[in-house]
């Protein structure tokens, strides 16, 4: 194994994507779910060739994503997948939607977990439906160790709740949940009569093999209940190529996918769609990223313990996002803008992630450790 190692800021700085945009030039930018790495290079070679052929048409059939991600997925998971069941869409937001709007109608109830990644609500919104929360509790190990309230969910289904958006493995709070809460949430769906749409964008970065179980490999009434929506995007950072992927499991899930609208799949990029089936042939990117991303999850934790140990952080199980109660701080109603504002150094506010996170905040740490440091060191300069 070897590093994929974040590049230096002032790379970095000539990027164009919202990361790099959105912020002056003296804010250190740690918000948005994208990588400071490298792409890997078959994806580049692949996209090079792309575009010195001048091939920048429509997107049409493309087999070997569904071929390649099958495989993937049962390399990693032990997950089957039909590639007869695999749909293609723009990213995992509009895969959410468009399957959401094949099942209600507006002003029908739609249940997050919070604290959830925010776009959930704007999604919900969007469908011009109603938002119901089951927040996340704190597992019996650790406070900040989130797991479901199985008690509180089944509560919601018999609420009238017809969809779950569930993110899995989850966003912000970097949990994967067991097979056995899995199970249990689709037998309680099929109870209800509850369809979960399964965000998995993350799923194939995790620091434990075999530790996350995608929702629809869990049981026949998983498949039956569930539909799963997911990406390279995430895992390679691809975000701007644009494509996701709907994958369904039983003939009624496949036929809610059949229902959705031609656009759903020509809307999708065709650089996207070629290469995410290239990436996931990239297990050893996939591989070598991940042991910087360890290293850089552990590197969060010393360095907040050594400069700012009044900050809770539990080293997530996954992805690359630390979720950090900055309570003990005393930075008032939104610490994100008092970072912002006094160290320049931007992070996401918990707010956005759920009414209860106000004093949280969400740091992407798929950078250098250089990066890193520069961020805590900033956040010291906040409070001093």
């Amino acid at each position: 194994m070897s590093y994929v190692d974040g590049l230096a800021l002032d790379q970095l700085r000539r990027r164009v994507s919202a990361k790099w945009r959105d912020f002056p030039s003296e804010i250190l930018p740690l918000p948005v779910a994208e990588m400071d790495f490298e792409i890997a290079e078959p994806i580049r070679e692949l996209l090079v060739d792309m575009i010195g052929r001048s091939d920048t048409g429509y997107l049409g059939s493309v087999p070997e994503l569904a071929t390649n991600f099958a495989a993937f997925a049962k390399a990693r998971w032990g997950w089957s997948v039909d590639p007869e069941q695999l749909f293609t869409c723009t990213d995992v937001g509009v895969g959410m939607i468009e399957m959401a709007r094949t099942i209600l109608n507006p002003g029908d109830s739609i249940l997050v977990n919070s604290p959830v990644y925010h776009n959930f609500y704007n999604w919900i919104l969007e469908l011009k439906c109603t938002s119901v929360d089951a927040p996340l509790k704190p597992g019996a190990d650790d406070p900040l160790h989130f797991v479901l309230d199985i008690e509180a969910i089944e509560k919601a289904y018999a609420s009238g709740v017809k969809v779950h958006f569930l993110c899995n493995p989850h966003n912000p709070t970097g949990t994967i949940f067991t097979r056995e809460e899995l199970a249990e949430l689709a037998l309680l769906a099929k109870k209800y009569g509850v369809i979960i749409l399964s965000d998995e964008i993350h799923a194939p970065i995790v620091y434990q093999q075999g530790s996350f179980v995608p929702f629809l490999s869990v049981s026949d009434t998983a498949r039956e209940v569930g539909i799963c929506v997911t990406s390279a995007s995430k895992s390679w950072n691809l975000a701007g190529l644009k494509c996701a992927m709907i994958i369904t499991g039983s003939p009624r899930t496949k036929a809610l996918a059949d229902s959705m609208p031609i656009s759903v799949h020509w809307r999708a990029s065709l650089f996207g769609a070629f290469a995410a089936a290239t990436a996931f042939t990239c297990t050893d990117w996939l591989d070598n990223a991940l042991v910087t991303l360890d290293r850089n999850r552990e590197h969060v934790k010393q360095a907040l313990a050594s400069q700012l140990p009044q900050v809770g952080y539990r080293v997530p199980d996954c992805s690359y996002l630390a979720w950090l109660d900055v309570s003990a701080l005393n930075l008032g109603e939104n610490p994100a803008d008092v970072f912002l504002e006094r160290g320049k150094v931007a992070f996401n506010a918990g707010g956005t992630f759920g009414p209860h996170s106000t004093q949280f905040v969400r740091l992407n740490f798929a950078t250098s450790t250089s990066i890193l440091d520069e961020a805590v060191a900033r956040m010291v300069a906040t409070v001093k």
